[in-house]
């Protein structure tokens, strides 16, 4: 039985949610779920019912709930001083040690760090990054961004237009222009079902060489990808995927961004994606995990290239002017320096290297011969199902019957959130890094129970 019905009755009547059908949500049809605590990988309703969040709220509370350290943090920096800005040279102690933990942390071609509040914005100053070094390095015509369909990037006017998911496109005129996309690293989702993955690098090579060469080089300024497309279905590159695309970005002087908003601080077993996969990046976008979601901020992290550039567009034009109110944020910061520690001081890299591998291993031993369950595929403490119709030869379900949707609910009602991946029928896991065996074993267990509802 429900408590508290007139705060559900409130939420319909004047909250207004991000990804999510309004209509049902306002009529009713949805239920509202108003969360009241968490611990460790879990969470806790207003109705005292426990769930095990198998996707860390969305992939980013990487050290768990209920951290005492970070919680104390926040609330001393509080105390001290609740905020200042960060134009002009302005600093706080909190912003100050945090930017060296993360460039301590970064690849070593890294030099310094500019801090927003979340993913979409710091995608956006990124493009602007871009659109400047090109202008002060005297190439005012290299300002196209080449994204990957089935990218995720954000969800503003620029960032949506980079996302590659229909869904944040249809309906708002997006994409802008400026705004290119390529073919997505998606193996299991070949045209060719004979290709091999070999070959299918080829083609996405193939495939952004002639995209550059319709376009012009001369035009295009910066490429940006996840190290493993997220949103988009969590698909890790096949194998050569990043060694392969690289030289081609070099060759015609085209920046790399690694959006690592979702692998940024552990969650593949490494730092940082781009070490993960030797990516040479030039800019490196961070969020999420950065202060596993206990306070917003974000991050670009600009290599020593771009830099060098941006100092000199400052010594020859003045200020740079681009900016937030609430970059930096000091409560933010002094989120992001006790997570930092907590991550290190738990092994929650390891962790997320050596139990996302003993999870991944365990989906796949409990769906190989499942007869719909086209492809199961990770990476660190990633881990997705897709399902088909037929496994050979692949035949999709139509998406109007949902059955990522249905799996995703029956798994909820036995208590573990996963997600249900737009664009396809695709269950994700992403959880906290966090997690132990005993607790993986639980999330594939209910997992089973889930799918054999749905789908036999």
């Amino acid at each position: 039985m429900l408590t508290n019905d007139q705060l559900a009755q409130w939420d319909r009547d004047n909250f207004f949610h991000p990804s999510t059908h309004l209509a049902q949500h306002a009529r009713g049809e949805t239920a509202s779920r108003i969360i009241t605590g968490g611990s460790g990988v879990f969470i806790e309703d207003r109705d005292g019912k426990r769930l095990l969040d198998a996707f860390a709220g969305l992939y980013c509370v990487n050290v768990g709930y209920g951290r005492r350290e970070i919680i104390e943090a926040i609330a001393e920096q509080a105390r001290a001083l609740a905020y200042y800005h960060a134009y002009v040279g302005h600093g706080t102690e909190a912003s100050i040690t945090l930017a060296k933990m993360i460039l301590d942390r970064a690849p070593a071609n890294m030099s310094k760090v500019y801090f927003g509040l979340g993913g979409s914005d710091a995608n956006e100053t990124n493009l602007k990054l871009v659109w400047y070094y090109n202008n002060i390095r005297g190439y005012p015509q290299k300002k196209k961004i080449i994204s990957r369909w089935r990218g995720y990037h954000g969800s503003g006017l620029a960032t949506g237009s980079l996302t590659g998911l229909a869904l944040f496109h249809d309906k708002f005129d997006l994409p802008l222009d400026r705004i290119l996309h390529t073919e997505a690293p998606y193996y299991y989702r070949r045209d060719e079902p004979a290709m091999s993955e070999a070959d299918f690098v080829a083609h996405c090579v193939s495939e952004l060489e002639a995209l550059i060469s319709r376009e012009g080089p001369e035009t295009i300024a910066a490429f940006i990808g996840e190290p493993v497309l997220g949103t988009g279905g969590l698909v890790p590159p096949p194998a050569g995927y990043w060694e392969a695309i690289q030289p081609v970005l070099r060759k015609h002087d085209i920046l790399l961004i690694a959006d690592e908003v979702v692998t940024g601080f552990g969650r593949l077993g490494t730092m940082f994606g781009s070490q993960h996969y030797r990516m040479e990046s030039d800019i490196i976008t961070i969020a999420k995990g950065l202060t596993s979601a206990y306070a917003p901020l974000s991050g670009s992290i600009v290599s020593d290239r771009v830099w060098k550039v941006l100092e000199q567009g400052t010594d020859e034009h003045g200020a740079f002017g681009h900016g937030w109110t609430y970059s930096a944020h000091p409560l933010g910061a002094a989120a992001g320096i006790a997570n930092l520690k907590l991550i290190d001081e738990l092994g929650l890299v390891d962790n997320a290297g050596e139990t996302g591998r003993y999870l991944n291993a365990a989906m796949s031993a409990a769906f190989a011969e499942h007869p719909h369950v086209g492809d199961i595929r990770g990476e660190g403490m990633l881990c997705a199902l897709e399902f088909v119709e037929d496994k050979d030869p692949r035949q999709f379900f139509d998406p109007s019957k949902g059955i990522g949707g249905q799996v995703a609910a029956a798994l909820l009602r036995r208590g573990v959130i996963a997600r249900a991946m737009p664009q396809g029928d695709i269950l994700g896991f992403a959880p906290p890094l966090c997690l132990t065996r005993d607790e993986a074993d639980q999330i594939v267990e209910k997992t089973v129970e889930a799918v054999a509802e749905v789908l036999g």
